[in-house]
């Protein structure tokens, strides 16, 4: 399904189309006692706090070959932090970022202009069901590039930098630039899926569907984990200190839980 680079286009001037990923992470956990809660949301608070976001995003800026420009970032009091970086373009750096490679896909790693007009930003958002016992926690990252430069080179590095039970991603592209001869072009690469660029391994994992407005550039996929596993969605216990009756009574709340955020929709029976 992966598709193959084209040949470059000429474009006169720059390159001012504006490229965003928006890439939702959902870490889903069973916090039976207000204890629990508690130490999950303080686990989430030390895990995605505002440095390590910071580090993320930076390594974000270096995949997709961009600069930064300005940073702010904070952590909120109960839960929650906020990064956001301002970018330009930049030429490629071709030395490593951890061992994750880009995205597959066929987007150019050349750059051609200074721009000034691109921004990541990141939001964190821990929460609880006030009576079911689930912990939610979302992350929110939008990545924004003007130019040639995509940010789809950088989505395989996101979601190993999550632990994602579900995902959904958005990516669209926004204007217009033109080719020598003057001609607009709407988008500067072929793209029908953003599951092109989800690489084999990954793509194994999840149960994708695809939402796409073709015709205007929109292309949306929701992701949710074919695997089950109880061990994964406890805190602080395993599922053997736990009766059968009950171990069946959690994951129906808890794949409950994960249905209706892949759905987008309250799930009633």
């Amino acid at each position: 399904m992966k598709l193959t680079p084209k040949q470059v286009v000429e474009l006169h001037g720059f390159n001012n189309l504006t490229k965003t990923l928006s890439f939702n992470m959902y870490d889903i956990c069973y916090t039976k006692t207000i204890e629990e809660r508690k130490a999950y949301l303080e686990y989430i608070d030390e895990q995605y706090n505002a440095e390590r976001l910071t580090k993320i995003l930076s390594d974000v800026t270096h995949i997709i070959g961009a600069n930064i420009l300005n940073v702010a970032k904070q952590d909120f009091d109960p839960q929650g932090a906020s990064v956001a970086m301002l970018i330009s373009e930049q030429p490629v750096d071709k030395s490593p970022v951890e061992s994750f490679e880009e995205s597959p896909g066929p987007i150019p790693g050349s750059v051609i202009a200074q721009l000034d007009k691109s921004h990541i930003t990141v939001h964190t958002y821990p929460e609880s069901h006030p009576d079911e016992g689930i912990s939610t926690f979302r992350a929110d990252v939008d990545v924004s590039t003007c130019g040639e430069i995509s940010p789809l080179k950088a989505l395989n590095y996101l979601i190993h930098s999550f632990e994602t039970d579900v995902m959904t991603i958005d990516y669209r592209v926004r204007g217009f630039t033109r080719d020598i001869t003057g001609h607009k072009l709407f988008i500067d690469h072929e793209i029908n899926s953003i599951q092109n660029y989800i690489p084999d391994e990954v793509y194994d994992l999840y149960h994708m569907i695809d939402v796409n407005v073709y015709q205007e550039n929109i292309f949306h996929t929701k992701c949710k984990l074919r695997e089950f596993d109880l061990d994964n969605y406890l805190f602080g216990k395993k599922k053997d200190q736990i009766p059968m009756d009950e171990q069946i009574l959690i994951t129906e709340k808890l794949k409950l839980e994960m249905d209706e955020i892949f759905y987008g929709k309250n799930i009633v029976f």
